[in-house]
Parts: C-alpha cells; sequence; structure tokens
C-alpha cells in the first residue's frame, strides 16, 4: 500500500514537472525568441535581407550570362571563314552575354595586329568579369559581420543581466539571471546563422564565377586560334 502511494505521488510530480515544461516551450516560441534578442538584432536582420538579395541577384545575372548558345561559336566561326564578319557581329549582338561581347569586341578589330585584337578582347573580358564579381565582397563581410555582431549583442545583454542581478537586494532570483542569459545568447544564434547562410552562400557564387570565367578564356582561346588560321 504504501508503494503505491508512493509511485503515485512520485507520478504526480513527474506529470506537474512534464506540464510546466511544456508550459514553458509553448510560451518561447521561435517569434519571442527573435523578438527578445534586443536592439542588436536589427542590424542582423538587415543584414540577413542583404545577404539573401545578394544572392538570388548574384544567382540571377549568372544564370543569364551563361546562357551562350553552344552553337554560337560554329556560327562565327563559318562566317569569319567565308569573310562575313558583319553577320557575326550581329549574333554576338543579339546574345548579349559576357563570351559573345568579348567575341563582338575580336570581330571589330579584325584587320588589326593578332596582339592588339587579343588585348581589346582581354580588356571586354576585365570589364565583364567585374560585373559578374559585383557585390560578392559586400556579401562576403556580411558573412564575416554578423557572427561579430551577434557576440558583440551576447556581452551587451550579459552585462545588462549582470547588471540587474547586482542591482537586486537580497537572494537573486534564478529565473532573473537565466532569463537575461538566454535573451543575450539569442543575438549569437543569429549572428552565425546568418554568418554561415552568407558564407556558404558566397562561396556557392564564387565557384559559379570561376566556371563563367574558364568558359570565356576558353572561348577566346577558340577564337584567337580562328583568327590565326584565318591568317
Amino acid at each position: 500500500m504504501i508503494l503505491l502511494q508512493t509511485l503515485s505521488t512520485n507520478g504526480e510530480a513527474v506529470a506537474d514537472s512534464l506540464a510546466v515544461m511544456e508550459n514553458s516551450s509553448d510560451s518561447i516560441g521561435l517569434l519571442d525568441l527573435l523578438i527578445k534578442g534586443g536592439y542588436m538584432m536589427i542590424p542582423l536582420y538587415a543584414l540577413f535581407i542583404l545577404a539573401i538579395y545578394i544572392f538570388v541577384e548574384r544567382i540571377i545575372t549568372l544564370k543569364k550570362a551563361a546562357q551562350t548558345p553552344k552553337g554560337m561559336m560554329d556560327q562565327v566561326k563559318m562566317m569569319v571563314q567565308t569573310g562575313d564578319i558583319g553577320g557575326a557581329k550581329m549574333i554576338c549582338q543579339e546574345e548579349d552575354t559576357p563570351v559573345a561581347n568579348m567575341i563582338s569586341k575580336g570581330l571589330e578589330r579584325i584587320g588589326s595586329p593578332l596582339k592588339n585584337i587579343e588585348v581589346a578582347i582581354e580588356n571586354v573580358g576585365k570589364i565583364e568579369i567585374y560585373k559578374l564579381e559585383k557585390n560578392l565582397n559586400l556579401l562576403a563581410t556580411v558573412s564575416g559581420a554578423a557572427p561579430m555582431i551577434g557576440f558583440l549583442g551576447t556581452v551587451a545583454g550579459m552585462i545588462r543581466a549582470f547588471i540587474g542581478v547586482a542591482q537586486e537586494e537580497g537572494m537573486v532570483s534564478p529565473k532573473l539571471l537565466s532569463t537575461g542569459i538566454y535573451e543575450a545568447m539569442i543575438t549569437t544564434a543569429t549572428g552565425l546563422v546568418v554568418g554561415i547562410i552568407a558564407y556558404l552562400g558566397y562561396n556557392y557564387l564564387v565557384a559559379r564565377v570561376s566556371k563563367l570565367i574558364h568558359s570565356m578564356e576558353y572561348t577566346t582561346v577558340e577564337f584567337m586560334d580562328l583568327l590565326q588560321d584565318k591568317k
């Protein structure tokens, strides 16, 4: 009988504890956590929006830049070999991609020494690469700045929490200290999340740009070989 009463009492205690934990988890939702991070969450939200905007904008730009048709160079080769330079220029101008712009500049300089043509193509290539890499440095800055801002918010929150503890008279409530600490840690978690997302996005975009640059270089060499053979 005593054993049954003990088990019953312990069961009720466990049930009460689980109910308290459930109520606590319900009261501290995701939105609540994001709001309680403090004023340092504002720049973190701004950096997150900026990172997403740069990533989406660069993806659209790079996708458009990589849409040079595979048969374009074959058509250009055929027209250059037959002497139809104007037709080859029109094909390049219709595409409006980095590769097409570089080849178009080379076609405009046909008749000049090959070295001059190569330099003109390289200059256009530098401009196109600059366009492809636009805002990538800013995305890299976001990936480094967001965690640091998050740490700064945590330090500021801990300072506020301990100031509140110091101002308390008598026994300090554990709830007061734990609330101040978890609110301070929210900024660190948010900063790390934003930084990781920006860092992964930056590396992905750099890989896409490198692939495009390789394609541009390959096409340039192919075009210069065509002019060399024609000469």
